[in-house]
């Protein structure tokens, strides 16, 4: 996810200076609207000039992931039909009382929300701070030295790019339960490598987007693109000039660029994690002695909140293994950059009991090099009137393993009540009970070679 971050800020910082308000000394200011270059609502962010003898010499950004932002359920990722049902929206503006006013009416945390954003403006002062050090330091070297890294990161980038043989790669893969439960929304890529260097992904052919919150904003479907390429050249600074070879074509109106107003709160927790996945499974002919499995795929985004609080976590799974060794087991992987919610903690804030928290044993695909295993997190319900929010996938399909491994095991939703065990939707939004408890068993990575 930091990978996306970066990609998305500098997206968002194209857009600004083209359309958004001007920026001035001494002022923050803030925007999460998704189709101003951004990710999903919850996604906040901060940004500032940092000015030297009053001219801007650079800006800094801060984005923080908000646990909840309004909307019809606790923990604002229910699958709604509208980015009006998801949350509010902010849309580029000067970062003041009046312009936060609508969220802290509407969230249902106030002071949580607060504390939030004020930290945020808190890391905008010392990230300018900081960059005026280093202007200060280097002076005139300052600008010259940030070209250098630019073609740095560039030439070793290009050289990673150029070690995938000239063709055409295809793939095509599925989001899960997108209206109804049961369809499947299809994602398809063709990937050019071109004898000049250049790589396009191509996503012509993909599903259109959808009623529920799965559909990825351009910003987030490119992110993803380029996370796999600085996969393939891990070790340089993450800057613009990675990818100045790399074309990502995403149709208008399609599941990877929604239009307004189009659900998009799971467009880059989701969506953008089965990009990923296909774009390994495209590449796995290019580059067999490289690329892994597919991982569990999903981040299985969790909420459970009343009419004050709200608790939102992400879950992690197993890890496709690759051609040096097996996967990991219960770890986040690829498009995600959060641990877990200490039980500890947890229990603390919240009227909650963790019952079980542990290694889905089994669940990673069989191979050469085995899958990890997924996780197996149940959690009790210790107050009334609360409402559990569940947006996963890999549910029906697992994920699928490479060069002849198997596929590691799908997950499974479950609602425990009177005893009763109800497998729920991977995407599903409804009322609890004292004493459910809500069992999640994330999925496990796919298997690489033959057994």
């Amino acid at each position: 996810l930091a990978q996306l971050e970066v990609v998305a800020f500098l997206d968002l910082m194209k857009r600004w200076l083209k359309d958004g308000p001007k920026i001035e000394p001494d002022r923050q200011y803030i925007c999460n609207d998704p189709y101003f270059a951004g990710t999903h609502l919850p996604d906040i962010s901060l940004l500032s000039g940092v000015f030297s003898n009053g001219e801007i010499i650079g800006y800094v950004a801060c984005r923080a992931h908000h646990a909840d932002v309004g909307g019809n359920s606790p923990g604002s990722i229910s699958p709604e039909k509208s980015i009006v049902e998801e949350g509010v929206t902010i849309t580029p503006s000067i970062y003041s009382d009046n312009t936060i006013q609508e969220l802290l009416m509407r969230a249902r945390n106030t002071q949580e929300r607060i504390g939030d954003l004020e930290a945020q403006v808190g890391c905008l002062r010392i990230g300018e701070a900081r960059f005026l050090e280093l202007w200060q330091k280097l002076g005139d070297e300052c600008e010259p030295k940030m070209k250098e890294c630019l073609h740095y990161s560039g030439t070793v980038t290009q050289t990673a790019i150029n070690a995938i043989p000239d063709g055409e790669y295809f793939a095509e893969d599925y989001i899960e339960d997108v209206p109804n439960i049961g369809d499947l929304t299809k994602i398809k890529l063709n990937i050019i490598k071109k004898q000049n260097g250049k790589i396009i992904f191509d996503f012509t052919g993909s599903d259109p987007q959808a009623e529920v919150g799965i559909n990825a904003t351009e910003a987030v479907t490119r992110s993803a693109c380029y996370y796999v390429i600085r996969c393939l050249a891990p070790d340089v600074p993450t800057n613009g000039g990675c990818w100045q070879s790399v074309e990502v074509i995403a149709p208008i109106g399609s599941i990877l660029n929604a239009t307004y107003p189009a659900p998009v709160v799971a467009g880059n927790t989701e969506t953008s994690q089965r990009v990923v996945d296909l774009i390994f499974q495209a590449l796995q002919p290019a580059l067999p002695r490289l690329i892994p499995a597919c991982s569990q795929g999903t981040m299985n985004n969790i909420a459970i909140g009343g009419k004050d609080w709200a608790y939102y976590e992400t879950i992690g799974g197993g890890a496709g293994a690759g051609p040096n060794g097996h996967g990991l087991s219960g770890i986040q992987v690829h498009m995600t950059n959060t641990l877990n919610t200490p039980i500890e903690a947890l229990e603390r804030e919240y009227p909650l009991r963790v019952t079980e928290y542990s290694i889905r044993r089994g669940s990673g695909g069989k191979g050469f090099h085995n899958g990890g295993d997924g996780l197996i997190r149940e959690i009790e319900i210790l107050a009334p009137d609360l409402t559990l929010t569940l947006m996963t996938d890999r549910r029906r399909i697992g994920p699928p393993g490479a060069n002849g491994g198997q596929a590691g095991k799908p997950g499974k939703n479950l609602l425990i009540r009177n005893g009763k065990i109800t497998q729920l939707p991977s995407k599903t939004s409804l009322p609890l009970l004292l004493s459910d408890r809500v069992r999640i068993e994330t999925p496990g990575g796919g298997g690489w070679g033959i057994i």
